[in-house]
């Protein structure tokens, strides 16, 4: 019945009436009322660590970000802005071999990528070992550079055109003098960071099916919204 909501835009009540045209053609399959549905679907274990399709070894994570409108969700969206900012923030790291999703965060429009960069590795990492990380200019700061460092993992990161080469955080120091001293064109080819379209591709596909706006009229609600069509992508790129 998710599937089915999300893909077609059903309101409960209209999947309701789905459920009952479907037992008229089938009969073994009960119809469901609108408040059963809506328990079912939010009650959903929405773990995006199932593994669908496995790869060997470590792997290559592009991470990124990307707007959704919550236009229906105008009382908590003025309550937590005011009435002009009605969008959140998916957070996205994607595997760039598969193209699946591993781990997904929503926040408000104001949370920084980098602020939630932590906790988006933290959960890719449950179940996979991360060798790499590419990301935009969005993740240029000390403290991702420095968390990678520790993790022992390679941070291929675009950073800022105003990056400067006295930034007091050795990695990024590294990172940015190679940059600046190799020129992006060399700089991308070396590091490989053309694979981050895989994450823009995965966004791409996301909205295509599902659409750039939630259903659900609640922040918690919304992040159970997505955390389900991001589960429907990942089935839906290994069918």
């Amino acid at each position: 019945m998710p599937v089915v909501r999300y893909l077609f835009f059903m309101p409960y009540r209209q999947l309701e009436g789905f459920t009952r045209a479907l037992n008229r053609l089938v009969p073994k399959l009960p119809s469901a009322d609108y408040s059963g549905l809506r328990r079912r679907i939010l009650g959903l274990d929405h773990s995006l660590h199932e593994p669908l399709r496995v790869s060997d070894g470590p792997i290559v994570v592009a991470v990124d970000s990307t707007g959704v409108s919550v236009h229906k969700s105008g009382g908590w969206v003025e309550r937590k802005h005011g009435k002009k900012k009605k969008h959140i923030k998916i957070h996205l790291a994607v595997d760039v071999e598969t193209k699946r999703g591993l781990s997904m965060l929503v926040t408000t429009d104001g949370t920084h990528d980098s602020r939630a960069f932590p906790e988006l590795l933290s959960k890719a990492e449950t179940h996979r070992k991360v060798s790499k990380i590419i990301a935009d200019g969005a993740y240029d700061s000390s403290k991702v550079y420095e968390l990678l460092e520790k993790k022992g993992i390679d941070a291929v990161i675009k950073p800022r055109r105003n990056s400067r080469l006295d930034t007091p955080s050795q990695p990024r120091r590294k990172a940015v003098t190679l940059y600046k001293h190799l020129g992006h064109k060399r700089w991308e080819k070396l590091k490989g960071y053309g694979k981050r379209w895989s994450v823009e591709t995965a966004y791409s596909t996301f909205k295509r099916a599902f659409g750039e706006s939630c259903m659900a009229k609640t922040f918690q609600n919304v992040k159970k919204e997505l955390a389900t069509k991001a589960l429907i992508y990942n089935m839906l790129i290994n069918l």
